[in-house]
């Protein structure tokens, strides 16, 4: 009995003399690990006299669990001091100057984005999104788009291959299809936009295989050609911010809208700088009309009791006008240097009470 209150009193000397939690962890070991000083003493109690063990038995086991003890609150009382001192150490001097402000930035289409939904937003229009993946029947049939067209060709849309049933799935090459989606699971009157990516095969300075698109939808019993002209000017004047615009609408061919037109707006070139809204020259801004009859039958809405217009316009070419960017390449080229020249504050969100581009 008297080693074993010797072995204690050593062990305790050695815990309490522990500077830090892996020097308390190789003391833990050399007595209670596997080959430890009071493990090789438990070992021993199989070859003691049952008399022997019932004396040595409670002894080792006060022995160990009196260790024990002693590691726990050695162990909570080192981690204590180790936590003060990293406090100390990391105090934050609150009289520093602050942090440089973020370096990140809106891109310009995610800008555009904002703000014409904010323009459209003022009117009354919802936004809807869909899926990029589309079926033939969403992108091209509902839409009367005719066999053969060449929309429907491996040349100019991203086709995936056929299933086990031969069809193809195809990336879809505008938005309208969220329209037709919209139609068939919404009774009307709708009045929505449909922003998001769009994809076909083109590539150059002012074409990409991907691109973004936003176009519009207004189903109801009275709309007509005047409502959709009157929307696209008042939209125009906002997004460009100008009190006066000249435009033109010229007869054109979708096969989703009958009759289809083409919008053109007045501008003026001095130097690199376009001024939308003054000049004599025309440019083609996006693409409208009065919704197709056979649309309409196609997602179950009466022609003769429904109608409404449609429109779509580019968002990259929309960016580039309004912001002088000369390469929609450049979109997605991820150049610091170009977002940090060409973007926008977070924080600035695009609203018409104080004006779109701050």
């Amino acid at each position: 009995m008297a080693d074993i209150e010797t072995l204690q009193s050593e062990i305790l000397a050695e815990v309490e003399a522990a500077g830090d939690e892996r020097a308390l962890e190789d003391v833990r070991i050399s007595a209670l690990g596997k080959k430890g000083r009071v493990s090789e003493l438990m070992k021993g109690l199989g070859k003691m006299d049952p008399e022997e063990r019932k004396t040595m038995g409670p002894a080792l086991n006060g022995l160990k669990n009196t260790i024990v003890d002693a590691i726990d609150a050695k162990k909570s009382a080192l981690h204590e001091a180790a936590l003060d001192a990293r406090l100390a150490s990391e105090k934050v001097d609150v009289t520093l100057p602050i942090a440089p402000e973020a370096k990140g930035s809106i891109h310009p289409v995610s800008q555009v984005f904002d703000e014409i939904t904010a323009i459209f937003a003022d009117m009354g229009f919802a936004v809807k999104e869909g899926p990029d993946i589309e079926d033939d029947f969403h992108n091209f049939t509902a839409l009367n788009f005719p066999d053969g067209h060449p929309a429907r060709e491996m040349h100019d849309t991203f086709f995936f291959h056929p299933d086990e049933n031969g069809d193809r799935k195809l990336l879809r090459t505008h938005t309208s299809p969220v329209q037709i989606r919209t139609m068939m699971q919404e009774k009307p009157p709708l009045r929505i936009i449909v922003p998001g990516k769009t994809y076909r095969c083109d590539s150059d300075q002012t074409h990409t295989p991907m691109f973004h698109q936003l176009e519009g939808l207004v189903i109801d019993k009275e709309t007509h050609m005047g409502h959709l002209k009157w929307c696209l000017e008042e939209f125009v004047k906002a997004f460009f911010e100008v009190d006066k615009l000249r435009s033109r609408f010229r007869p054109h061919f979708f096969p989703f809208t009958e009759p289809s037109a083409e919008m053109d707006i007045g501008y003026e070139k001095v130097g690199n700088e376009i001024r939308i809204g003054q000049g004599d020259n025309w440019m083609e801004i996006l693409g409208c009309g009065m919704v197709h009859p056979n649309v309409l039958r196609n997602v179950g809405l009466d022609p003769d009791e429904y109608q409404g217009f449609a429109f779509g316009l580019g968002v990259d070419r929309l960016a580039m006008l309004k912001y002088g960017i000369p390469d929609l390449r450049d979109f997605f080229a991820a150049d610091i240097r170009w977002l940090k020249h060409y973007g926008f504050a977070p924080l600035d969100m695009p609203n018409l009470a104080s004006g779109l581009s701050r």
